[in-house]
């Protein structure tokens, strides 16, 4: 495991940073009041002592009050059977969301036609992506039934707990396509500390040896035995934990979800036409299977800063930005990668097919 650069030689207790850091404090001390969540890289979230003092656990349940909130001013959009099943479990299920003439229409064009795409290798998957932008959108303008849909978009807000626009995308996951190692989103994890969203309109059927979503009922709440083991967490994630917990993805072993009081991971073995939305907060992971597989789906994620109190999108949910907000991130994080500032993890392939691996 490599060592924070401000880190003392027993790796797991932060120490004042050296010199040449000094002038990131100002931005460590705000970055609390953010969606920040790396140990690793922010010495004061990573410090074992506020974190023992409560630090984490204090982030943890304000930005859920925060959420709680914006929800409730949220749930117009939502009906009362689709609001009591998320509250309740954490996610929710639809099955034959479109239309069947809209739903053809979109899979055969995505399954069918060549997109400009960018792919990303985890472990042994490849994912492979296309940015729905506005010329996507001509390009397929059954699209437009989709995003229109009073339940779409109520499900979105109220889960992701904004009106921000989600970015969009339309991608494939090949299981076991790529010489690696087991694909990190195996481990079952929560995303972030804050209620954030993440949904799937899946374009093909999803075996149950088809690496399907699983998700821990009920995770998503928070309980005392749920702060206590985060604060836990928090305090040792440097010494003990796995590189992604230690940037804020903490992960948790089976076992340990009866500790908690939680049941064993709901697994998403769902027909083609089927929308599935969670908090990202809540555990989940995408199981593991011996064979080779390929799933296609319609994507979406929102993740804002859990301590703003308004509900409303601000200037990414414009519809002249929000429609392109997808088209420009990739081009954005290339420019910041070549000046060294941020990683781009997604390459682009050019003009292909979803599951052509």
């Amino acid at each position: 495991m490599a060592l924070p650069k401000w880190s003392r030689a027993d790796g797991w207790t932060p120490a004042f940073p050296r010199p040449s850091h000094w002038f990131k404090a100002p931005w460590w001390i705000l970055s609390i009041l953010t969606g920040a969540k790396s140990f690793v890289d922010n010495p004061i979230l990573g410090s074992r002592r506020l974190n023992r003092a409560g630090l984490h656990a204090w982030r943890l349940k304000t930005a859920h009050k925060f959420a709680s909130w914006r929800r409730a001013r949220l749930a117009k959009h939502l009906s009362a059977t689709l609001r009591e099943q998320f509250d309740r479990d954490g996610f929710i299920v639809i099955r034959d969301f479109l239309s069947v003439n809209d739903f053809d229409a979109v899979r055969s064009a995505f399954l069918n036609e060549k997109f400009e795409c960018r792919d990303h290798q985890q472990g042994d998957t490849i994912t492979r992506r296309v940015a729905i932008s506005p010329q996507v959108r001509e390009q397929v303008p059954e699209l437009d039934a989709l995003f229109a849909d009073t339940r779409w978009r109520g499900i979105m807000a109220y889960i992701s707990s904004t009106l921000s626009e989600p970015l969009l995308y339309a991608q494939s996951v090949a299981g076991g396509a790529a010489e690696g190692a087991p694909d990190p989103q195996h481990q079952l994890h929560s995303d972030t500390f804050h209620p954030s969203l993440k949904a799937w309109l899946f374009l093909t059927d999803v075996a149950p040896d088809g690496r399907p979503l699983t998700y821990v009922a009920g995770s998503h709440r928070l309980s005392s035995a749920r702060i206590a083991w985060e604060q836990k967490r928090s305090v040792d994630v440097l010494r003990t934990g796995d590189r992604l917990s230690q940037r804020g993805s903490f992960r948790i072993a089976p076992h340990e979800l009866a500790e908690l009081g939680l049941p064993q991971p709901t697994v998403f073995a769902v027909p083609a036409n089927t929308l599935v939305a969670i908090d990202t907060c809540g555990f989940h992971a995408r199981a593991d299977s011996d064979r080779q597989t390929v799933r296609a789906e319609l994507w979406a994620f929102v993740r804002r800063s859990p301590f703003i109190p308004w509900a409303r999108g601000g200037l990414l949910s414009w519809r002249p930005i929000a429609t392109r907000q997808t088209q420009w991130v990739g081009p954005i994080v290339d420019w910041l990668d070549r000046r060294g500032w941020k990683r781009q993890h997604w390459q682009p392939v050019g003009k292909r097919r979803l599951q052509d691996f």
